[in-house]
Order: structure tokens, then sequence, then C-alpha cells
């Protein structure tokens, strides 16, 4: 998978997980894909500090990257 295609299906993750957040008040953005296997985010309104934002970070963000594109190891929320 080229970096190109890696970027494609992290963002195809990203849209899946969207509405979920949305329909709660907050947004994630996709800020960079580093050595294909770090995703760095940012999630946005309401689920900025939001105390379950690292649970749903690992479990759903994580996940559902991975589901799309295995190779990646870890996804970070990164604050403002």
């Amino acid at each position: 998978m080229t970096s190109e295609e890696l970027k494609i299906n992290v963002e195809k993750a990203l849209e899946e997980i969207r509405p979920f957040l949305q329909s709660d008040g907050g947004d994630i953005s996709l800020l960079s894909i580093e050595n294909d296997t770090l995703v760095k985010v940012r999630l946005e309104g309401a689920c900025v500090g939001c105390s379950v934002n690292q649970m749903t970070l690992k479990s759903g963000v994580e996940m559902t990257i991975k589901k799309y594109a295995p190779q990646i190891e870890q996804v970070i929320n990164i604050e403002n």
C-alpha cells in the first residue's frame, strides 16, 4: 500500500467515525501519518477535554483505522 493509499484509507476510517463524534458536538481531523505506522489526529469541539476522549480514541478511532489500514500501529491525539 502506498502512502497515498494509506492516507485515503485513514480518511475513509475517519468518515465512518465522524457522524458519531458530530452527534455529540465534536469532530476529528487527520493531521499526519508518520512512517506509515503512526496517525496523528486532532479531536475537536465537544471532544476536546471530554473525559472519554482517550477511550474513544483508543477503542473507536484506532480500531476503525486499523480495520482500513492494518499497518497502523498507533493513533494519537494532538492537542492545540
